[in-house]
């Protein structure tokens, strides 16, 4: 096993990433490449796939694999229950990490920051456009607390679906959106012989530092 895992390896050849094709801010590079992602990643991969890091009260680490729901200008959104341990982590420390990877395109972005709820009003616009079973869902799964078996989950999720019988879920008061607000973007681009291109973008009173990393 371990000879194996050694003897895995891939060179990458794809492309680079220069100066020159960066912009001074992040926002367009990452929208651009996500654009790229999307077009270019085959199904079962989601393009807005991202691992989120948090940590909790004693500082320990946690990581999770998240959809990207929302990115403008403020950051990158997602949403989950907030009373899960990821919602309590967050609590403990307003700060994560996040990481695309499409290796179909041999790129990585790292994103780092702070993260804030969204408004209320952000969490049930999103909510009202999801599938009716996630809407259930959202209300019917304690997240993250312990349960006896699946029969449970089954049992929480029919009693939803008698309470909201003749009338639409509305969005669970415990359940929305958190927004991070990057401070540091990273973009990585697979380069042969493992000197890839890492561009940072560094958030310093207000405004973009670009600079280059060592691979």
């Amino acid at each position: 096993m371990t000879q194996t895992l050694a003897d895995m390896r891939r060179d990458y050849a794809r492309d680079g990433l220069s100066e020159e094709q960066a912009p001074a801010e992040p926002f367009s590079l990452f929208q651009s490449w996500f654009g790229d992602a999307v077009k270019t990643e085959q199904l079962p991969v989601e393009p807005n796939a991202m691992t989120v890091a948090t940590v909790d009260a004693e500082g320990r680490p946690h990581c999770r694999v998240l959809l990207l729901k929302g990115l403008d200008e403020r950051g990158f959104t997602f949403f989950s229950n907030y009373d899960s341990a990821k919602g309590e982590q967050l609590l403990a420390n307003p700060f994560a990490a996040m990481t695309f990877f499409w290796p179909a395109l041999e790129r990585q972005v790292r994103i780092e920051g702070r993260v804030e709820r969204v408004t209320p009003a952000e969490s049930d616009a999103y909510y009202q456009v999801r599938p009716l079973g996630s809407r259930l869902g959202a209300w019917a799964s304690p997240q993250s607390r312990v349960i006896s078996d699946r029969a449970e989950l089954e049992a929480l999720l029919a009693k939803t679906e008698q309470r909201f019988l003749d009338n639409a879920p509305s969005c669970p008061p415990h359940w929305g959106g958190y927004r991070l607000l990057p401070e540091r973007i990273e973009f990585w681009q697979g380069r042969p012989s493992r000197l890839h291109d890492r561009l940072n973008y560094r958030l310093v009173d207000n405004a973009w530092v670009r600079e280059r990393l060592a691979p």
